[in-house]
């Protein structure tokens, strides 16, 4: 699993544009606390940008304390708004949560698809997770495929790699070799290591896949 933590730089129409854009200027300089400060004016005001980037710096613990509570508040406020960064953010500390809390998947899997709905890539590949592992949902091997091939086809290289296993090795689908061979080369350019060791045994078991 991976956070989108990669910071809102979009451009912002209305009322706050230029106070936004001082806020971002603020962060990228470093001044932190600033930033906090700038943003979490507008976000008081309803600007969801800015409430994803205070969700943000107290996600990771710039210029305060890492309080995971209050970025899921801000997430969350940002996520009803239609914020998609911010969605797949809240998604991903549900997820996280689940590991003690099971109840918790049933969120993370109604916040993946909302990102889904806002085309978030990395959604798809974790929502796809539930499917293929049952977990919040009815286990649906299909379901988890057709979802990992989107993330694929939208260039997640992780989401190759779970294309080609389970084309390579899964249950409950067709497997197909090949399919599983272009998904971890694809992969492999893409500098995800993992496709690799995948690839090795794709070879040793199907030498004839790999013959180009």
């Amino acid at each position: 699993m991976k956070y989108m933590i990669v910071f809102v730089l979009m451009a912002t129409t209305g009322l706050f544009a230029d106070d936004f854009e001082k806020a971002t200027e603020a962060y990228n300089d470093g001044a932190y606390i600033k930033a906090l400060d700038a943003f979490y004016a507008l976000a008081k005001k309803g600007d969801a940008k800015a409430q994803f980037n205070v969700g943000l710096i107290y996600a990771n613990g710039k210029g305060t304390r890492k309080d995971l509570s209050k970025a899921k508040g801000w997430y969350e406020k940002a996520a009803r708004q239609g914020n998609g960064a911010a969605q797949y953010n809240l998604a991903q500390l549900y997820h996280v949560e689940a590991q003690s809390d099971a109840h918790a998947y049933e969120k993370a899997k109604y916040w993946y698809e909302k990102a889904v709905d806002s085309s978030i890539m990395q959604a798809y590949n974790n929502l796809a997770s539930f499917y293929l592992e049952g977990k919040g949902v009815k286990q649906d091997q299909a379901k988890a495929l057709a979802l990992f091939q989107k993330a694929a086809s939208m260039g997640d290289s992780a989401a190759q790699v779970n294309v080609a296993v389970m084309y390579g090795w899964g249950e409950g689908v067709t497997q197909d070799k090949l399919k599983a061979y272009e998904n971890l080369k694809k992969a492999l350019a893409s500098g995800q290591s993992e496709a690799s060791g995948y690839l090795d045994t794709l070879c040793k078991e199907s030498s004839w896949v790999c013959e180009d």
